[in-house]
């Protein structure tokens, strides 16, 4: 699958690319993580909860039951899981990846790797997670969403990047927006525990996907602006390899330039 159009930000090392839909996005990053797996099939990936990736994740499902790759020596490591939600909740995290891939693939249950959200102390279970990603030295893909606030995992608009996985109190924007999965926003956990910037910079390659009018203010702020940890999805523009992978709606605030 090729991109309709890129986008060239000056000056940057990120790649932006342009697709018509969400569909034409999963294939390209499917077929991405696929390529990457059968180079090295005890690939570290990275993964994002949220309706972002759920596309690709289906198109993960569809190649691995064509035979065309194998998650067995894949690790997988989630950027974030909600603070003391019972980890065998559907609303979980956890649960959110079986119902959408662990289920359907052939991933060892030891291979999955998510911060424990019933963890009695949050601090204590994200000095534990650091440590995990520390010696693994950087996943080599991360799959990324991006809030409509610029938030990546649950990196929170603020004063400051923080480096490493640590407990973060979720704005009434994340709330909101993460009330679809719940029965109200009152049932919407206050904390997370998530990969800070740093660990997702140690990322050997990044892919954010993002889909809908909705994001294209976080992606202009994200891709245009000075780099702020008000928008904490711009500190992407720091790392070597980058790609944003938009449809027409989230890539509407960009000037578009055909792809040459």
């Amino acid at each position: 699958m090729r991109a309709l159009e890129e986008y060239t930000v000056e000056n940057k090392t990120t790649r932006v690319l342009i697709f018509d839909t969400a569909e034409e996005i999963a294939e390209f990053a499917a077929d991405a993580v696929t390529y990457a797996i059968r180079r090295k099939p005890h690939l570290a990936l990275g993964l994002a909860t949220g309706s972002s990736p759920v596309p690709l994740y289906r198109k993960l499902i569809e190649k691995h039951r064509a035979g065309e790759v194998s998650f067995a020596r894949v690790k997988t490591y989630n950027l974030d899981e909600y603070w003391l939600m019972d980890p065998a909740s559907p609303l979980s995290f956890r649960g959110f990846m079986r119902e959408n891939l662990f289920d359907h693939i052939d991933l060892p249950e030891a291979s999955v790797h998510i911060p424990a959200g019933d963890a009695p102390d949050g601090e204590a279970e994200a000095v534990r997670y650091e440590a995990e990603l520390a010696e693994l030295g950087g996943v080599d893909i991360q799959i990324l969403g991006i809030g409509s606030d610029g938030h990546i995992g649950f990196n929170e608009p603020g004063e400051r990047f923080v480096y490493g996985t640590h407990v973060t109190a979720l704005t009434e924007q994340t709330r909101r927006d993460n009330a679809r999965f719940f029965n109200s926003v009152d049932e919407v956990p206050t904390h997370a525990i998530t990969m800070g910037a740093g660990d997702i910079m140690r990322a050997k390659k990044c892919l954010l996907i993002a889909t809908g009018k909705n994001k294209a203010e976080a992606i202009r702020k994200a891709l245009l602006e000075d780099p702020t940890p008000a928008c904490q999805a711009s500190i992407l523009q720091f790392h070597p390899n980058a790609v944003f992978l938009l449809d027409r709606e989230a890539a509407g605030e960009l000037e578009m330039k055909t792809e040459n």
